[in-house]
C-alpha cells in the first residue's frame, strides 16, 4: 500500500512508526506493545498485541525490527522470531510476520510518501472473507490513521520528551542487551493452528458497528 502524507516530513513519520509512547495515543487496534531488549544500535525485539473483532481471538507478536536512515528517506522493517521468555499467551493467537516493512520517501520539506509491504500468517484457519475484509478495509484505515497521528505528532512530542529519540541516537537507548543466540526464527508451520473457520460474518460484522 501507499499514502502520500502531505504537510507531513518523512523524519515526522518515521519517528511516529517508532515512538512506542505515541501509539499507544493514535493506535486504536492495539491492546499492548513494549520493547523488550536490543541487538544492536539500530536493530531490536519488541512485542505487540492487537485486538481482533468478536468472536475472533486477539493476536500478538514477537518481532525482530532493524531500521535504516536512507539520507533523506527511512526503511523500517521486521519479521516474527520466538524469545524464550516471551513465549505464545493463553489468550492470545501468535501470529506470524513473514516480512513486514515500511519504506518512507521525502518529496520536499513538508510532505513524504510512506510504502507499506506485509506479509503476515494470522494463524487459525480464518474464513476467506475474514481476509478479504483486512485486505480491503483494516489495513487501509491504518494507514489513515498513521497519517492524522503524524500530523498532530510534533505538537505531542514537543510536551513528552522532546529529545528522548532512541532510534536516531542510539546512546538513549536503555534497553537491555539481547543475544541473537537466544532468538530463533519464527515459521508459521511451527504454531498450534486454532480453527475459527466457523465464525460467522454476520457476528463479526455486528463487533465492527460497536466499534465505529
Amino acid at each position: 500500500m501507499r499514502i502520500m502524507c502531505k504537510d507531513v516530513m518523512a523524519e515526522t513519520l518515521y519517528d511516529v512508526l517508532h515512538d512506542t509512547s505515541y501509539r499507544k495515543k493514535w493506535d486504536t487496534n492495539m491492546i499492548d506493545t513494549y520493547d523488550i531488549g536490543r541487538l544492536t544500535v539500530n536493530a531490536d525485539v519488541g512485542y505487540y498485541s492487537w485486538k481482533c473483532p468478536t468472536p475472533l481471538k486477539d493476536r500478538d507478536f514477537v518481532t525482530m525490527r532493524s531500521w535504516l536512515p536512507l539520507g533523506n528517506d527511512y526503511m523500517i522493517i521486521n519479521y516474527s522470531v520466538k524469545h524464550p521468555q516471551h513465549p505464545p499467551k493463553k489468550d492470545y493467537v501468535r501470529a506470524v510476520s513473514l516480512l513486514t516493512g515500511y519504506l518512507i520517501q521525502s518529496n520536499s520539506s513538508t510532505s513524504s510518501t510512506l510504502y507499506y509491504l506485509t506479509q503476515v500468517d494470522p494463524r487459525g484457519s480464518l474464513p476467506k472473507w475474514v481476509v478479504n475484509r483486512v485486505s480491503q478495509f483494516v489495513a487501509p484505515k491504518a494507514m489513515r490513521k498513521i497519517y492524522k497521528a503524524s500530523l498532530k505528532y510534533p505538537e505531542w512530542k514537543r510536551k513528552h520528551n522532546p529529545t528522548l529519540k532512541p532510534w536516531m541516537y542510539p546512546e538513549q537507548n536503555t534497553l537491555p542487551s539481547v543475544s541473537l543466540a537466544d532468538l530463533t526464527l519464527q515459521r508459521a508451520d511451527s504454531l498450534e493452528n486454532i480453527d475459527e473457520s466457523g465464525v460467522r460474518e454476520e457476528k463479526a460484522q455486528h463487533s465492527d458497528d460497536e466499534e465505529t
